[in-house]
C-alpha cells in the first residue's frame, strides 16, 4: 500500500472507525502490512472490527485502483491482537510510528 493506494486506505479506516464507535489512537500503513492502535468498548468484538476495515477497504480500493484487481485477494484472513497490559500506550504509539518508515 503506497501513495493514492495508502492515502485513501488511511481514510477508509479512519471512517470504519467512526462508523463503529472506535478511536484510531496509532496508525502505520506499510507496503505489505499495517500497524492499528485503537481504542474500543469491550462489547464490540475485534473480529468484527477487522472485518469491517478489510472488507470495506477492499471492496472501495479495488473498485477505485483498478490495477489492485490483479491480486488475489488484498488481505489474508490472519491479523494479530493484544491488549496493551503491562505496556504503556505511549510506548504503542512511539512503536507504530517508528514503523511508518520502514
Amino acid at each position: 500500500m503506497v501513495g493514492r493506494v495508502k492515502e485513501r486506505l488511511e481514510q477508509i479506516i479512519y471512517q470504519v472507525a467512526d462508523e463503529l464507535g472506535v478511536k484510531v489512537l496509532e496508525l502505520a500503513i506499510n507496503p505489505d502490512h499495517l500497524h492499528l492502535f485503537i481504542s474500543a468498548y469491550p462489547t464490540i468484538p475485534v473480529h468484527k472490527i477487522v472485518r469491517k476495515i478489510k472488507g470495506r477497504s477492499s471492496n472501495v480500493l479495488r473498485k477505485e485502483f483498478p490495477e489492485l484487481l490483479k491480486l488475489p485477494s488484498l488481505w489474508t484472513h490472519s491479523y494479530y491482537v493484544s491488549t496493551i497490559g503491562s505496556v504503556s500506550k505511549e510506548t504503542i504509539e512511539k512503536y507504530i510510528e517508528a514503523q511508518k518508515g520502514v
